[in-house]
């Protein structure tokens, strides 16, 4: 391993946590850049992808999903509703939960989307070679399982799974 330069600047410039932080802001940019005027965030093109693929989920589940804070999670889904792109069903069985599906434009934006995220995944990767953006997201990866239990909103994809999947017949639409 190299000894760390000797100017102040350039050893914070090569702590990881900077390098991490500036390449999500790079990340932040380039998937704004390829969504345009579409008005979506990460975090929003985050929850559509899981209600698309676990609808009726419920709001804690989506945020164990995603590694987000259940204020947060619960402010997009907001926006979300507002813009028409999610629908919110009160359980029959427990009131206290909400099953959360994508709308027909929720599904279509979602969709969409997904033809962005691709192309800034191709953008992201395409500073490295095809063997270099394997080892790149192989050692994200280990990082982030490694801390993975020591953060705030830890990721409980196994277990946030298991609770997405909706009893059938046990929600009923909200009245509005």
């Amino acid at each position: 391993m190299a000894a760390p330069p000797k100017d102040p600047i350039a050893t914070m410039y090569r702590r990881p946590g900077f390098m991490i932080r500036r390449a999500h802001q790079i990340a932040v940019g380039l998937f704004l850049e390829e969504t345009g005027d579409l008005d979506i965030t990460n975090t929003q093109y985050g929850i559509l992808t899981v209600l698309r693929h676990h609808p009726g989920i419920d709001q804690i589940s989506i945020a164990k999903l995603l590694g987000l804070d259940r204020s947060t999670t619960g402010m997009v889904l907001s926006k979300l509703e507002s813009a028409g792109l999610i629908g919110r069903h009160v359980g029959v069985t427990d009131k206290r939960r909400h099953a959360i599906k994508l709308t027909a434009p929720g599904l279509r934006m979602q969709k969409r989307l997904g033809k962005c995220a691709d192309r800034t995944r191709a953008r992201e990767l395409s500073a490295f070679t095809a063997r270099e953006a394997e080892m790149f997201l192989d050692l994200l990866d280990k990082f982030t399982r490694a801390f993975n239990d020591s953060t705030r909103v830890p990721l409980d994809i196994d277990g946030a799974a298991k609770r997405a999947k909706p009893k059938a017949n046990t929600t009923k639409a909200r009245p509005r």
